[in-house]
């Protein structure tokens, strides 16, 4: 798909039917990696400065097809397609009114990552080496009711200093200038959430130094990558303002155990309500 520069007002043909194809690949994508369940999830491309594609309402992101997907204003109307808009199009809409940069818009609910979330967990210590190179820290929000305007305004408050965060009990959402490339950072959270979860029952964390991570911002330089990354402390853990940990160190400090029990359990509880649906 073309690199939308905002100076045209809308893609060529060519460009809409790629961005089709695209979302329904990353629909399914999504549906096999277990990342949504059922109805779950939506996804949408920004066409020009005055379009939106996106899935619509209440669709198995496993079958969608091309001719399913609507387009919509930057009021979230509908202009052409037969179905309604996403409850979530709030949201995707502050993610574009935020990053003019950002051209494709993911969430979904990634069960491991989402529980850490119900637990009262943050991942957003730096850890993982290719975690902390494609999206720094992992911010987690405040909790926002579904499909209400505080799934926007929490967005709003994180959105512009990081393209992979967790919603509090309400899975993670996922940005970048194509659809392909928010599904990678989408999978990278999840797995970022498995790696963790592993590590945290065989052991204490061990976060890298800070050397280790200026050498990794440094690499992002060399290989010229875009986006938002978070910043980390000097002492190598993750300073995410206004998530559930500030200092990035409370999670590292108290007893392992317990912790991992509360994140299985939550594990449990969001596979028996996929399960259930």
């Amino acid at each position: 798909m073309g690199k939308w520069t905002g100076s045209a007002s809308w893609t060529s043909p060519a460009d809409d039917h790629r961005a089709r194809q695209d979302v329904v690949t990353v629909c399914r994508l999504m549906h096999e990696k277990n990342l949504i369940a059922a109805t779950d999830g939506n996804v949408s491309v920004r066409l020009g400065p005055d379009r939106i594609l996106s899935t619509p309402s209440g669709l198995h992101k496993g079958l969608i097809k091309p001719e399913h997907l609507i387009v919509t204003d930057m009021q979230g109307r509908t202009l052409s397609g037969r179905g309604k808009p996403t409850s979530e199009m709030p949201l995707h809409l502050a993610v574009y009114e935020v990053r003019p940069d950002v051209r494709a818009v993911i969430h979904a609910h990634p069960p491991i990552a989402t529980a850490f979330s119900i637990a009262g967990v943050p991942l957003d210590q730096c850890i993982i080496p290719e975690v902390v190179f494609t999206l720094g820290s992992i911010p987690t929000t405040e909790y926002a009711t579904p499909s209400t305007p505080e799934g926007a305004d929490v967005i709003r408050r994180y959105i512009g200093k990081c393209d992979a965060l967790i919603l509090s009990h309400h899975g993670a959402v996922a940005v970048a200038e194509d659809v392909l490339h928010a599904y990678y950072k989408l999978e990278k959270l999840e797995h970022a959430a498995q790696v963790t979860l592993a590590a945290r029952q065989l052991g204490p964390v061990q976060t890298l130094s800070a050397d280790e991570v200026q050498k990794l911002m440094a690499l992002r330089d060399k290989f010229g990558l875009t986006g938002q990354v978070y910043p980390c402390r000097t002492d190598g853990t993750c300073i995410v303002p206004g998530s559930t940990s500030e200092t990035g160190t409370e999670a590292a400090s108290e007893s392992e155990a317990p912790v991992v029990d509360r994140v299985a359990d939550a594990v449990v509880e969001e596979l028996k309500r996929r399960e259930a649906q």
